[in-house]
């Protein structure tokens, strides 16, 4: 009589693999979630830049700057702002529906998006550490009465609030003049800072659609 043959086969299933969230030879995934300080932990902010994959549809960075250091890529023309500065913490999303609707009547700010990369780095390190990163960017780039290079210190990409920065016109002292009516040349206040993280962080929850 013929025996059963035994199979060696181990009967455990393989164990399961996580996607990767970013090709490792894309993005450097010790530093993106830090994009300012390469020393810096998963929830501190950022001090160098990490590029983001290249997109198709990205905007050239020649063609948002010029010598005076504002952008200048489309005549912006738009109504003064005439919202009040916000002082409360418990202001709804929706107050800012007018500055919003003026950002829309702008070729250039409503050229912005959230692009899938962006999208994922949120969900990767949660919103508090977004508010936290948003809160460290305008109080080292926009917060004194003098920012350094000021016009060009936010770069067009590697960064979700790099993006939200541009595409609501917090980006630089004098788009933070324009369109917002903070005056240039002083530092910003705290209640000032506060509400442009909070104009920063209510575009980006608009375009993650919630």
């Amino acid at each position: 009589m013929l025996r059963g043959t035994r199979h060696n086969r181990s009967t455990r299933p393989d164990p399961i693999r996580e996607p990767e969230l970013f090709p490792a030879d894309e993005i450097p995934a010790t530093n993106f979630s830090s994009p300012l300080s390469s020393s810096a932990g998963p929830d501190g902010p950022p001090n160098a830049e990490v590029p983001l994959p290249p997109d198709r549809n990205a905007i050239p960075d020649e063609s948002i700057s010029s010598d005076d250091g504002l952008e200048t890529a489309q005549t912006e023309s738009h109504t003064p702002p005439t919202d009040p500065v916000p002082t409360d913490e418990s202001l709804p999303a929706d107050d800012f529906a007018p500055l919003f609707a003026r950002l829309a009547r702008s070729a250039f700010r409503s050229r912005f998006r959230l692009r899938t990369t962006e999208r994922t780095y949120i969900e990767r390190i949660g919103f508090p550490t977004l508010r936290r990163h948003a809160e460290e960017f305008v109080r080292m780039r926009l917060a004194p009465a003098l920012p350094p290079n000021d016009g060009r210190q936010t770069p067009m990409r590697g960064h979700p609030v790099f993006i939200a920065q541009h595409a609501t016109g917090c980006c630089c002292r004098g788009c933070l003049s324009k369109w917002h009516g903070i005056p240039a040349g002083r530092p910003l206040t705290e209640a000032e800072q506060r509400y442009i993280v909070r104009v920063l962080l209510t575009w980006i929850l608009r375009q993650l659609g919630r």
